[in-house]
C-alpha cells in the first residue's frame, strides 16, 4: 500500500486535548511528559462540527514496536497514545499537494464509552483533488492528505509512521529528531494529524449559502427539502412529458432551440437522492458552485473507511468527510458529487444540483465532464452490498441519461494530468472505476467487479 507522509515539527496546529493514556499490554509508550500539552475542555454542544490539529512529532525514545511484515527497527515519528476531544473521523495532513512519499501511516483509536483500543489501521493514500489547471487547484489552499478515516465515536489516538529509506531498501531509521528525520527519510513538511467531529445536523439553516443549494435542486423538489422523491421517467424518448426539466440533449445532435423527443436520449427513472440539507451540511464552509460542460463518465469510488458504520450513521460520515475535504485538504467543497451508503440510500454531494453537471473532485486529471460515485466504505477485500449496487445503478441510469449517456457505451476525456499527460484524449467507459483514470486501487478489488453488473442494470434502466 502506497501512503503519502510528510513533516515539519514545529508547525502551529489548532489546540487539542492531549493527555498521555496508559497502553495496553505490550504496546509500548514512546513519549516523554515533556511533549504532552494541557487538555482543553470539552464543550458541548459542539455545532455544526469541528477539526483540530495534532503535528506529528519525533518520539523519545523511538518506539520499538515495528508494524506488522515491515523490517523497520521501530518508528521514530508519530504521536504516542492521547487522549483527546471526542472525534470520529481522522486523517494525516501535509503542506505540498504534489508531494508524495512511499511509507505507511499507521493508527490506533480508542472507543467512547468501552475504553477500548483498535488495532492497528492503515491510512490510505488519497487520490482524489482538483484537477491542475482548474480555478479550485489554483486557488493556493491545497494541501496533500491521505484518504479520510472514519472510526466512530473516540477520545484517544496514537500515531506511527513507517518511512521507506530513499534507496527503497526499505529499511529506517531511529533516532533522529525534529525535522532531521524528516530530511532523512524524504518526508515532506507539514505531516500533522486531523480529528475531525461531524457534529449533529442542523435542525434548520436559513443562511444564504443554504438557501442556494436548495435553489440549485428547485425543479426536482421544493426549497428546503431533505429529500428529492423519486420519479417514475419514461425510459424511451416517446414520451418526454414526464421527465425532468435537466433532460439534455444527446451528444451528437446538433442544437436546437428546444430538443424534441426524437433527440432525447433514454433516461432511467429518478432515485430519491438526499440533499445536503437532508444529511446536514454546514453551508457556510463551502465555496461557490463550479460546473463542468456536460457528463460523459460516471466514476464509482469507494470512501476507504470502516465498513463497521450503521446507515443511521451515513449523514455523520458524509459531513466528516466534507469537513475533511474542505478544512483539511482546502478543497471547495467534498470531492464526490454523489455518496451511496451500504443500504442503498443515495446522498447529494458536491453542491450545485444534482441534475446539473457539477465538477467535482474526485477523479485527478478528468473532473471535467464526468461525475463521481462513492459508496460508503472500503472493498478492496469485502462485496458491497446488492442495496449499494443497485442505488449506483439507478443513480448512474439517470444521470448519464440527463445528458444522453448510455451506461453500456464509451465516452472519451481530455486529460487534466496525472496517470495521462495532459491533453491525452482517452476512452473510458462512461461507467468506470476510479483506477481507470488515476494511479489508485480504488474503488477495491470487490466493487471494481461490479461495475459490469452495474453497467448492465443501468442500461436496462435506461430500457436499452
Amino acid at each position: 500500500m502506497r501512503a503519502f507522509i510528510a513533516s515539519s515539527i514545529g508547525v502551529a496546529c489548532a489546540a487539542a486535548a492531549a493527555l498521555p493514556l496508559s497502553l495496553p499490554t505490550g504496546v509500548a509508550s514512546s513519549a516523554s511528559a515533556a511533549t504532552v500539552s494541557a487538555p482543553v475542555p470539552v464543550t458541548s454542544p459542539r455545532l455544526p462540527g469541528s477539526t483540530r490539529s495534532l503535528p506529528l512529532v519525533p518520539l523519545t525514545p523511538p518506539d520499538a514496536t515495528p508494524a506488522p511484515d515491515s523490517p523497520g527497527e521501530g518508528v521514530s515519528l508519530g504521536l504516542p497514545a492521547r487522549e483527546v476531544e471526542p472525534f470520529s473521523l481522522l486523517g494525516v495532513v501535509w503542506n505540498d499537494p504534489e508531494e508524495e512519499v512511499h511509507g505507511r501511516i499507521q493508527v490506533r483509536t480508542r472507543a467512547v464509552g468501552t475504553g477500548a483500543w483498535s488495532p492497528w489501521q492503515d491510512l490510505e493514500a488519497h487520490a482524489d483533488r482538483p484537477d491542475p489547471d482548474s480555478a479550485e487547484h489554483k486557488g493556493g489552499r491545497l494541501r496533500g492528505a491521505t484518504a479520510p478515516l472514519w472510526v466512530g465515536d473516540s477520545d484517544g489516538v496514537q500515531v506511527r509512521v513507517l518511512p521507506e529509506e530513499p534507496d527503497g531498501s526499505g529499511e529506517q531509521t531511529g533516532g533522529e529528531t525534529g525535522t532531521e528525520a524528516a530530511t532523512e527519510t524524504g518526508l515532506p513538511d507539514g505531516l500533522r494529524l486531523d480529528l475531525v467531529d461531524p457534529g449533529e445536523a442542523p435542525t434548520d439553516d436559513l443562511t444564504p449559502q443554504a438557501r442556494a443549494s436548495d435553489e440549485a435542486n428547485a425543479e426536482l423538489a421544493p426549497v428546503g427539502s431533505h429529500e428529492i422523491p423519486a420519479l417514475e421517467q419514461p425510459t424511451s424518448p416517446e414520451d418526454p412529458s414526464a421527465a425532468d426539466a435537466a433532460r439534455r440533449p444527446t451528444v451528437d445532435t446538433v442544437a436546437v432551440d428546444e430538443p424534441t423527443a426524437a433527440t432525447l436520449a433514454p433516461i432511467g427513472p429518478r432515485p430519491a437522492i438526499v440533499t445536503r440539507r437532508g444529511w446536514g451540511a454546514d453551508e457556510s464552509i463551502r465555496g461557490s458552485f463550479l460546473y463542468t460542460k456536460t457528463v460523459k463518465v460516471a466514476f464509482v469510488h469507494h470512501t476507504a473507511a470502516s465498513n463497521n458504520y450503521s446507515c443511521s450513521q451515513a449523514p455523520a460520515i458524509i459531513r466528516g468527510i466534507y469537513r475533511y475535504h474542505v478544512k483539511s485538504n482546502g478543497w471547495r467543497d467534498v470531492g464526490y458529487n454523489f455518496f451511496v451508503d451500504k443500504c442503498g440510500k443515495i446522498y447529494e454531494g458536491r453542491a450545485g444540483g444534482v441534475a446539473k453537471p457539477v465538477m467535482g473532485a474526485h477523479t485527478y486529471g478528468f473532473n471535467a465532464d464526468s461525475t463521481g460515485i462513492a459508496v460508503l466504505g472500503s472493498y478492496n477485500t469485502t462485496n458491497p452490498s446488492t442495496a449499494a449496487v443497485n442505488a449506483v445503478s439507478r443513480l448512474i441510469a439517470w444521470k448519464l441519461g440527463l445528458h444522453g449517456g448510455n451506461p453500456k457505451g464509451t465516452a472519451v476525456l481530455t486529460s487534466g494530468g496525472g496517470k495521462y499527460a495532459k491533453g491525452t484524449k482517452v476512452r473510458f467507459n462512461t461507467v468506470s472505476g476510479h483506477r481507470d483514470g488515476y494511479g489508485t486501487g480504488c474503488p477495491g478489488d470487490r466493487l471494481y467487479a461490479k461495475l459490469g453488473t452495474i453497467r448492465n442494470n443501468a442500461a436496462r434502466l435506461q430500457g436499452r
